[in-house]
């Protein structure tokens, strides 16, 4: 809780079990050239004082390899089982499982409520053929589509490959990570505003834009548009919270953001 007024959902968190989390947080530390805040792991998720303000996370890990899926979404239902509801968990999939359906049929199973893709770090784009099935089957049974977008180093989650997947699965509810695109925040923003079936998370994101730009971003989507995220492990939640605090919206709008668009998006009971 965030001044006593704020119920505050970390709608971008990856959890990892202990014997790798440390490897899964160097490469994620690689991949944005930075240092990591805190550790992966569930136990860290809960006894870390920088996420005391924090009462709900949605969790999630990424495949890189498509025999990872069920182990990595038994893992993440394992957890949010034992949490006394103090987690959230999406799935993850990949594009060249042989068995997409049975994956997708898997996870509603066990309780997930989404999937999370990183086509940069899965090295494929986001509209390679076996993802497009992963979206149809996730359209057809209504489970939102977690998805880092944007990179200035490639082209696989740019808005030019974004913008035809949200017209052609309008039924498909996808939250594009980073603000619509990591690195590229502004063009992301001009491109993807005002699409019906596209929120945004502002993980990763305020460490290199201003807070003025991080304000106009908002706006533009519109703050029905945006959850709060942190991506843990990578950022001190408590710098994220003030972070969007000093950009001086209204108290519904930070309501908004903090939680209920995260509520709507994911299905997330009080």
């Amino acid at each position: 809780m965030v001044d006593n007024k704020y119920y505050v959902i970390d709608a971008h968190a990856h959890i990892y079990p202990d014997k790798i989390a440390a490897i899964a947080v160097h490469h994620t530390d690689v991949f944005y050239g930075e240092n990591s805040a805190c550790k992966g792991t569930v136990e860290d998720l809960y006894s870390n004082p920088e996420l005391n303000r924090i009462d709900k996370f949605v969790v999630q890990s990424v495949a890189t390899t498509p025999k990872q899926v069920r182990s990595i979404n038994e893992f993440i239902a394992k957890s949010v089982s034992e949490s006394n509801g103090k987690l959230v968990g999406l799935g993850s999939a990949h594009p060249e499982s042989l068995d997409k359906k049975g994956d997708i049929e898997h996870l509603l199973e066990i309780g997930l409520k989404g999937i999370k893709i990183h086509p940069d770090i899965q090295n494929f784009d986001m509209d390679d053929k076996g993802f497009l099935k992963i979206y149809e089957l996730c359209a057809e049974n209504d489970l939102p589509v977690l998805m880092h977008t944007g990179d200035n180093r490639y082209d696989h989650s740019n808005p030019n490959r974004l913008l035809p997947l949200l017209k052609n699965f309008p039924n498909l509810t996808i939250v594009g990570a980073h603000f619509g695109g990591w690195s590229i925040w502004e063009e992301a923003c001009e491109k993807l505003h005002g699409i019906p079936n596209l929120y945004v998370d502002c993980s990763s994101s305020f460490h290199w834009i201003s807070t003025s730009t991080a304000k106009k971003i908002i706006l533009k989507y519109g703050v029905d548009r945006v959850l709060f995220g942190t991506d843990y492990p990578m950022w001190s939640a408590e710098e994220e919270i003030e972070k969007l605090l000093k950009l001086n919206l209204s108290e519904s709008d930070n309501i908004k953001i903090f939680s209920e668009n995260a509520k709507k998006v994911y299905k997330i009971e009080d």
